[in-house]
C-alpha cells in the first residue's frame, strides 16, 4: 500500500515559500494534490508566495487527530516545536 495514496489517512504538513520564506500549516487527505494545488496559486491564501516546498509532515489515522495537531502547530508553541524540530535544516540556509 503506497501510505501517500491512502485516503483515510490524514497529512499535517509544513510549506514553505522559496518566495517570501513564510510558513503555511495546514492538514490534508491527498498531500500530492493540496501541493499541487499550492503551487498552482489556486488558494487564495497563499499564492502571495508560490512556489512552496513542503519541508515537513506528519500522518495521522483520523481527521479529528490531524485537526486538533495542526491547530497545535499553528500556535506559538506549535511553531517553536518546529523551529526546534527542524533547527539543522533551518541552520544550513535552506
Amino acid at each position: 500500500m503506497n501510505p501517500v495514496r491512502n485516503l483515510t489517512m490524514r497529512y499535517v504538513y509544513l510549506l514553505l515559500s522559496k518566495k517570501t520564506d513564510k510558513w503555511y500549516i495546514g492538514s490534508t487527505r491527498d498531500l500530492r494534490k493540496r501541493i499541487l494545488k499550492h503551487n498552482s496559486g489556486r488558494n487564495r491564501s497563499t499564492k502571495h508566495g508560490v512556489p512552496w516546498k513542503l519541508i515537513y509532515c506528519e500522518i495521522s489515522l483520523n481527521k479529528k487527530d490531524a485537526r486538533v495537531r495542526e491547530r497545535y502547530l499553528k500556535s506559538g508553541m506549535g511553531r517553536r516545536y518546529l523551529k526546534n524540530r527542524l533547527k539543522f535544516f533551518f541552520a544550513q540556509g535552506f
